[in-house]
């Protein structure tokens, strides 16, 4: 529903749905089956149907974020592991490759860290982090001119403060 409006759902094995059949469970919520949500988040799904959000996202990952942050690696060694699929990818920031040791601890920042992400979007990138993580995680609908860009603009900004 784009968030909206309020909607969740259950996903169940045939088994335990079976078993619905013959004892009705006696839960709910305030929007449960509510009408407006239920055709919001099915207008949404025909939209991402027809305008291939899904395959759109797939292919900018395959094509470029995956191949673009590893490209990346290359050229800024503060940049370990990097994982993901589609356009949801996680790039851990690091003191040193070898080690692995983070460049913020577990549950908190880093002076780095903080300046990686402000010097990011000073840039324009508007970056997610957590800890050590940075998270490319940009629209399933994204260009693959914009794609590119934002990668650009993530080695910009760590060549700026010389990383």
């Amino acid at each position: 529903t784009s968030g909206y409006v309020p909607l969740g759902g259950v996903v169940i094995s045939e088994p335990i749905a079976k078993s619905f059949d013959e004892q009705v469970f006696p839960g709910g919520l305030t929007y449960s089956g509510h009408p407006l949500a239920c055709a919001t988040a099915v207008a949404t799904i025909d939209v991402m149907k027809s305008e291939k959000m899904v395959e759109n996202a797939a292919a900018i990952g395959e094509k470029i974020l995956g191949p673009g942050l590893h490209e990346l690696a290359k050229k800024h060694q503060v940049m370990g592991d990097i994982r993901g699929s589609g356009v949801f990818w996680g790039i851990d920031m690091v003191t040193d490759r070898n080690t692995r040791e983070p460049l913020a601890p577990y549950g908190a920042s880093s002076p780095k860290m903080n300046e990686i992400v402000a010097t990011c979007k000073k840039n324009g990138l508007m970056p997610f982090n957590n800890f050590n993580r940075i998270h490319m995680v940009p629209p399933c609908n994204i260009s693959e001119s914009d794609a590119r860009l934002g990668l650009e603009l993530l080695s910009k900004s760590l060549s700026d403060i010389g990383l």
